[in-house]
């Protein structure tokens, strides 16, 4: 028999990245009182890695509690980019209302149109916070009205459009229900979450059930599930069965030996957790995420989120370079193979395959942030591998090809409106949208093949001299659209192994743009430059000059050489081409053709 659990409420916090939901959390924990007055807490508390912290956008979902009066809120805190979908989905299966987060100046942004069509899809009750209204250029009617019409677009039913709207200052840690005047505190955001988010329905007589939603995974825990308790009561040394309903073969007894609930930011060990609880379980060796842990008597799966397919692919192999091992910590086929397939426990968007050779595999992902943040990770933990040129991943439908496709929204000043139109129209992008926004800004809105955004971002920022805003989510797959031109000029290439040095590097600047510094160790075969020609040129930037009884060695001094162009990551990725990779280790980011002995290259072209 099913009943309500009043001290409780489960709720997802859902945003466009960026639009301060991470700090939200940040200021619903202060105030609840979690942490002692003299403990120093930091920004953010809830992007736990260094990546999150730098880039400031959350990438896995996070589990947190409160205490606010009677009742424990437990909070989930999402991703917002459209690469980390996946989580989003599945987090929103574990809880009963979700606030949408939106900023009072952006108002919904793509991200924002994407986790609200989850939530709406799941009947889930939308509260939403209109967060900054300290910004001086903030406008909270219109963004109000934007969001409705929002909804309206999402065919929500009428009880979602009779959203409650609050009005939240995270970053000053204030919020109201009236938009004139701001309390100091969050009383009127928690009392809305009490008031609009319902209790769990549950049945807390009946045969367990626990939803696996997410993974975490400890040193000394090893894989933890998170979800929530469906039905029935859950107790440690209990005896249990994992069902999964797309793996009918696996199930698999288990004894529940480690229960964690929340308590802020942190897990609290527990002897026993009932319906409706978010819980973790630890020491169950292949948990996974969409397994049900039933009772054994009993054993019924719960259906599961389809776990969207990935779109990109890229092959990591061993760096097999002549500077390979110096710089890594772990450089081996095996390592990699194991840090790969360890990935897949965590990420479900993620797919590793092997290829025939034992160096190489192949990496799928919802998208270049998705990889990207992937080998960011791997190379700060001292793995040194190398990298081909993303790929996007093409189906076929009753013999006709489809590739994935993107919508970009793009915010940007009108002086630069035309030649964002044209870029994009060469890389078979369509306009479908072009309005007048505030601040002398147009916001143009592209559907297009998601291979003609690699490589444009760089482009973009140069094409808007960095002020251009650019968002875009998968849009589902379309017939091929036909060939897009790729970049059109060639690498200038090392020829010789040594060290830079400026009398070589001045001597070759002019047939284009250097991407090192004097004083830096090259390799045949390395790309060090762009040409300004479409055709690649190996070149020597370690010549020296000849010294003669004449001159001086020191007359060198006086050569100009023009500022090389420092790629970051994701830059080096949209600049390679198919017989190009980038070499990846703790230290350094390099570009390097396949092949790189130049007259193997020149017969492996001829052919």
């Amino acid at each position: 028999m099913n009943t309500k659990r009043e001290d409780i409420r489960n709720i997802a916090i859902i945003a466009h990245v960026d639009h301060g939901k991470t700090t939200l959390v940040d200021e619903l924990l202060k105030q609840s009182g979690i942490f002692r007055t003299n403990e120093s807490v930091k920004e953010r508390m809830m992007d736990s890695n260094d990546l999150e912290r730098e880039r400031g956008i959350t990438i896995l979902s996070k589990n947190t509690a409160i205490n606010y009066k009677d009742t424990k809120i437990n909070i989930i805190d999402t991703p917002g980019h459209a690469d980390f979908g996946g989580e989003v989905e599945r987090v929103l299966k574990m809880v009963s209302g979700v606030i949408l987060v939106v900023d009072a100046f952006e108002g919904p942004m793509p991200q924002t149109k994407f986790v609200l069509k989850k939530a709406l899809e799941l009947q889930l009750p939308v509260i939403v916070a209109i967060n900054k209204i300290d910004r001086p250029e903030a406008r909270p009617e219109k963004v109000i009205d934007e969001v409705l019409d929002l909804f309206i677009e999402l065919d929500a039913s009428e009880e979602q459009i009779e959203f409650p709207v609050v009005f939240t200052s995270a970053k000053e840690g204030t919020s109201s229900i009236d938009m004139s005047k701001q309390e100091d505190n969050m009383e009127p955001l928690f009392e809305s979450i009490i008031k609009h988010t319902p209790a769990p329905d549950v049945d807390a007589e009946g045969d367990l059930q626990v939803l696996i939603s997410t993974i975490d995974y400890n040193e000394y825990l090893g894989r933890i599930g998170i979800g929530k308790v469906e039905r029935g009561n859950i107790k440690t040394n209990q005896d249990a069965i994992i069902v999964n309903k797309e793996e009918e073969s696996k199930n698999k007894k288990i004894r529940i030996t480690k229960l964690y609930e929340f308590e802020g930011l942190s897990r609290v060990e527990v002897k026993e957790a009932k319906a409706g609880s978010i819980i973790a379980i630890a020491g169950v060796e292949d948990i996974s995420i969409g397994d049900t842990i039933c009772s054994i008597d009993n054993p019924e799966p719960l259906s599961f989120v389809t776990i969207s397919e990935p779109t990109i692919s890229m092959v990591f192999s061993v760096n097999n370079g002549p500077f390979a091992g110096r710089e890594g910590k772990f450089v081996t086929s095996r390592q990699l193979r194991e840090r790969l397939f360890k990935e897949l426990h965590t990420d479900v968007s993620l797919k590793v395959e092997e290829t025939e050779s034992a160096d190489s595999f192949i990496v799928s992902g919802r998208g270049e942030l998705h990889l990207s943040i992937l080998i960011e990770t791997m190379r700060r933990q001292g793995y040194e591998f190398m990298v081909s040129k993303p790929k996007v991943l093409f189906k076929t439908v009753e013999n006709k090809k489809y590739e994935p496709m993107e919508r970009v929204t793009i915010d940007v000043p009108e002086e630069f409106m035309g030649s964002v139109i044209e870029k994009l129209g060469t890389r078979k992008g369509e306009m479908v949208n072009m309005v007048p926004s505030e601040g002398g800004y147009t916001r143009l809105e592209f559907s297009i093949p998601a291979r003609g955004l690699i490589g444009y971002r760089s482009e973009f920022m140069t094409d808007t001299k960095g002020n251009g805003i650019m968002n875009s989510i998968f849009d589902g797959y379309e017939p091929f659209k036909g060939d897009i031109p790729t970049r059109s000029r060639g690498s200038l290439v090392s020829s010789e192994q040594g060290t830079s040095v400026t009398y070589g590097m001045y001597h070759v600047q002019d047939r284009g743009n250097l991407f090192i510094h004097p004083g830096v160790e090259v390799y045949e075969g390395m790309i060090v430059g762009m040409n300004s020609k479409t055709q690649d040129i190996d070149l020597n930037v370690c010549k020296k000059k000849h010294l003669t009884s004449m001159r001086a060695s020191g007359s060198e001094e006086a050569l100009r050489l023009v500022p090389p162009i420092i790629f970051s990551l994701e830059e080096a990725l949209e600049f390679i081409e198919d017989d190009e990779l980038v070499e990846i280790t703790p230290e350094n980011i390099r570009l390097r053709k396949k092949i790189l002995d130049k007259t193997e290259r020149k017969r492996a072209n001829r052919k």
